[in-house]
């Protein structure tokens, strides 16, 4: 697509930058929009990623295995939320990575309130690059499934299901992943949730075996404590307290 004279001359622009005026700022608009990939989407600016250690509070909420796994898969409601400040932004999610490693895959669905509303977004991420979203409708109330798949020699495959709403995405990417943890977690990368008071996960399997199976370890977020992890499935509730719900011999929740 050809650049128009007006957004060249504001490209080709040299010396001290001076404050843009409405034409300049409307055309500079005009350009990031067309320059964004399809299939993506740019509302918010922060991006999901590792666990922080840096912290005081973990950035995320759920369960989390440390070990060598290929796969994980996950349900989970999307719960309705109330935006109390325009920084508020979480996902709930499930994925592969970010416990001791620096990139993760992983694929969820972000609640934004930088519009002073809830925006529900569809997504997957290869971190470090930036969050890719689907065009997808999604509602709170919905039942969403993620699977994330290590096919070997860095190939991953993710998928994203609404169940509720009919559809389906399936995407195929590669990064020189470890496979070091696995987990289904909340997470506001913001440090700002929503209020919720309840999401329900569930189905949860890793190497097709119950979650519960690899003893995962409880995270707290935000104020947001998981319940006890049964055949696969918790519950992330308001709390503030340290959770009770890790295995026997794993600490009830670890904080940052």
């Amino acid at each position: 697509m050809g650049i128009s004279p007006g957004i060249a001359r504001i490209i080709g622009r040299s010396g001290p930058r001076r404050p843009p005026t409405a034409r300049a700022a409307a055309a500079a608009l005009l350009l990031s929009a067309a320059l964004v990939p399809a299939g993506t989407a740019s509302a918010h600016a922060s991006a999901f990623g590792p666990l922080n250690a840096r912290l005081q509070d973990s950035n995320w909420g759920g369960y989390v295995a440390q070990g060598s796994f290929t796969t994980i898969t996950g349900s989970w409601t999307e719960p309705h939320s109330t935006c109390t400040s325009s920084n508020d932004l979480f996902a709930p999610w499930v994925g592969l990575d970010g416990y001791g490693s620096q990139s993760v895959e992983q694929a969820g669905v972000q609640t934004d309130c930088s519009s002073g509303s809830p925006v529900l977004s569809a997504w997957y991420e290869m971190y470090p690059s930036p969050p890719v979203y689907w065009n997808d409708p999604v509602s709170e109330g919905d039942s969403i499934t993620a699977t994330v798949v290590s096919n070997g020699g860095g190939s991953y495959t993710l998928t994203l299901t609404d169940t509720t709403k009919g559809w389906s995405e399936r995407v195929d990417q590669t990064i020189g992943g470890q496979n070091a943890s696995a987990e289904a977690v909340i997470e506001s990368p913001t440090q700002s949730y929503p209020s919720f008071a309840r999401l329900d996960f569930s189905g949860i399997t890793v190497d097709g075996q119950p979650f519960d199976s690899v003893r995962p370890q409880a995270l707290v977020s935000g104020g947001y404590v998981p319940g006890p992890l049964q055949g696969g499935a918790f519950s992330v509730t308001p709390g503030g307290g340290p959770s009770t719900s890790a295995p026997a011999g794993r600490a009830g929740s670890i904080r940052y």
